[in-house]
């Protein structure tokens, strides 16, 4: 498909990411969908290429495994000409960091950094061929502060947003813009909405239909924004995390999120 144009989306087969390829083929775009084996991301794309008549390509791996990672993209940039990136794919969850193996803080961090590196460096150099080109990284609202029994997720947030600020400067002369997307809580499954809801009333008011944030995270990044925060409540809140004293906004989420240990999961 030399002559086509495509949005590669990281995390496509469920969630926010299942959001953002509806989104991109409701504006016209083609996609290449990289997701997990087992999330039905095959029957998404047949949906999405016979409601928009947009091409739609599926990888499915494990995007922790570095070299199956690194054949992926290699053969992506071999073939298919991408304009716009969109690095979704992430993990979190709510624990003691005493009850916590190292491997599932090691997922976390290869995922949410690792990964995430190695997926736009991989592709800068196929983005830098157009006059104009996006990356979208995915960071959290639990970006802007640390959290206790989260400890990992926020940090690799922070990091996120970190390296995407570096890189929208870096990359600004060679017509790629960066932008970040810092979404509040999502209600993408049973597990993740069941420790949402434990937080109790505070947390529920940052919930956003996924479909919005994506619609309004891609119109923002392709008007070249730098840091899209959905929702005027996650907006008020950033704004207080900015003014709080670190040790009074660090003991206020903590507070709400070690709710979630309750929750069955």
């Amino acid at each position: 498909m030399p002559d086509k144009k495509f949005v590669l989306i990281t995390g496509a087969g469920k969630g926010l990411g299942k959001a953002f390829a509806r989104q991109c083929a409701e504006m016209g775009f083609n996609l290449i969908l990289l997701a997990l084996p087992g999330e039905n991301t095959h029957s998404l794309a047949r949906h999405i290429q016979h409601q928009f008549e947009v091409a739609v390509l599926v990888y499915e791996l494990d995007m922790c495994d570095e070299q199956i990672l690194a054949d992926t993209l290699k053969e992506i940039r071999d073939r298919y000409q991408v304009f716009f990136l969109i690095n979704n794919a992430g993990i979190g969850g709510t624990a003691s960091i005493t009850t916590t193996s190292f491997q599932a803080l090691d997922r976390i961090i290869s995922l949410n950094v690792k990964a995430g590196v190695q997926v736009t460096t991989a592709m800068i150099p196929v983005l830098s061929q157009f006059t104009e080109s996006y990356i979208l990284n995915v960071a959290s609202m639990a970006a802007f502060a640390p959290i206790a029994y989260k400890t990992v997720y926020p940090a690799s947030k922070a990091f996120i947003a970190s390296f995407s600020m570096g890189l929208r400067e870096e990359l600004k002369g060679q017509g790629v813009s960066v932008s970040i997307l810092y979404p509040g809580p999502i209600m993408t499954n049973c597990n993740v909405s069941g420790r949402i809801l434990a937080q109790g009333f505070v947390a529920r008011l940052g919930l956003i239909n996924t479909d919005a944030i994506a619609r309004a995270a891609i119109r923002k990044c392709l008007n070249k924004k730098a840091r899209i925060v959905p929702g005027i409540w996650n907006r008020v809140t950033a704004k207080l995390l900015e003014w709080l004293p670190a040790d009074t906004a660090l003991h206020l989420i903590s507070s709400s999120v070690k709710r979630e240990l309750s929750y069955n999961f």
